[in-house]
């Protein structure tokens, strides 16, 4: 990982998007696209796309999502204390004790999501599951006047953002799902455009939405219209206590990209990714997935008359949390995969199954 794509998922990692409000994302990844020569364009939905060499008759699509989980504002009491929505899937009891910002049209609104102290809760208190209507905000203010002044109903919330570095090239975050893999899929195109080498046309879509219902993938597939795709998003990470390999698989951090075999994959986008990585010396790990992805890759393999798609995964600990860990040395190795892939496709190539 060269300086500029490591200021590249650093900024990525410090700036909002959670779903539906996805543009300072956008607009980051549209001037990094810009400055190694990817044509960009949005569509209504507020998709990204990449382009470079459209002109070549075989179409690839990388997907990665730029959006986030996160809250948004849906009341103000008449102390000025907060009241959200979840954004997403959230667990709760993850946003007990947390710094988080409002993302305001003023700018950026610092407050605190607590509960009483310990020595106020009594027994059936502390025993409880802290529901979200219950979770209040506070940003400082004593009214809901002055809340009102800084504050609109609608604003989003994040957790507080940025990235924290962690022994062997570990590193953690609130947004790294999926912001690691929104990273690789740009990186990937980066380096695929760098190599002078490429035979298809390449498209890469920073899509919207993702976390409410995979719905910016949908819009992005059927504008691209690709014959072939790759879906990159975060899988968990079975190497830490509690984690069941049993079901999740065996998967470690910094022992490579994840690439996933079942019904949602095309058995050859999946055996080339494991072909390449294998010829080129990539660490890469294998899972099954028996049923439709809950990622991008469940809606490109059934848009328009269906499309042969992969899914590689960057294994991620502790999922949906302000403290997501993923390593480096996976998301390098994975920039590198989609790299080898995107080369390895010429206008020539068929992805029909074999009849």
């Amino acid at each position: 990982m060269d300086a500029d794509s490591r200021i590249f998922l650093e900024r990525l990692l410090s700036t909002p998007g959670v779903s539906g409000a996805e543009r300072p994302v956008q607009e980051l990844v549209a001037e990094y696209a810009r400055s190694f020569g990817a044509n960009v364009r949005s569509d209504l939905h507020g998709n990204l796309i990449l382009s470079t060499n459209e002109g070549a008759d075989t179409r690839l699509l990388y997907a990665g999502h730029a959006d986030q989980i996160g809250l948004i504002v849906s009341f103000i009491d008449e102390r000025g204390f907060l009241y959200v929505q979840t954004v997403g899937g959230w667990d709760p009891q993850q946003l007990v004790g947390q710094h988080v910002v409002v993302w305001t049209d003023q700018g950026p609104l610092t407050g605190v999501i607590s509960r009483k102290a310990i020595h106020l809760l009594d027994e059936s208190e502390r025993k409880k599951v802290v529901e979200i209507k219950n979770l209040f905000i506070d940003i400082g203010v004593t009214s809901k006047e002055q809340a009102e002044e800084l504050v609109r109903i609608g604003d989003t919330v994040t957790l507080k953002l940025g990235l924290t570095e962690l022994k062997n090239k570990l590193v953690c975050g609130p947004a790294l799902d999926n912001r690691s893999g929104l990273w690789v899929v740009v990186e990937g195109m980066r380096r695929s455009i760098l190599s002078g080498d490429l035979g298809c046309a390449l498209y890469v879509a920073s899509t919207v939405q993702e976390e409410i219902g995979l719905r910016g993938a949908r819009t992005a597939a059927y504008s691209v219209d690709p014959h072939v795709a790759l879906a990159v998003d975060v899988t968990h990470a079975t190497d830490c206590p509690d984690a069941d390999s049993k079901q999740q698989g065996a998967v470690g951090l910094g022992k490579g990209p994840v690439i996933v075999r079942g019904p949602n994959m095309s058995p050859m986008v999946t055996q080339n990714l494991i072909r390449l990585a294998t010829l080129y010396k990539i660490s890469h790990q294998l899972t099954a997935l028996g049923r439709a992805a809950p990622n991008d890759s469940n809606e490109l393999q059934i848009s328009r008359g269906g499309v042969a798609t992969g899914l590689v995964a960057i294994p991620n600990r502790y999922m949906h949390s302000a403290v997501e860990v993923v390593s480096l040395e996976d998301l390098d190795a994975a920039a590198d995969l989609l790299m080898w892939f995107a080369l390895s496709v010429r206008s020539s190539d068929q992805f029909l199954p074999q009849v």
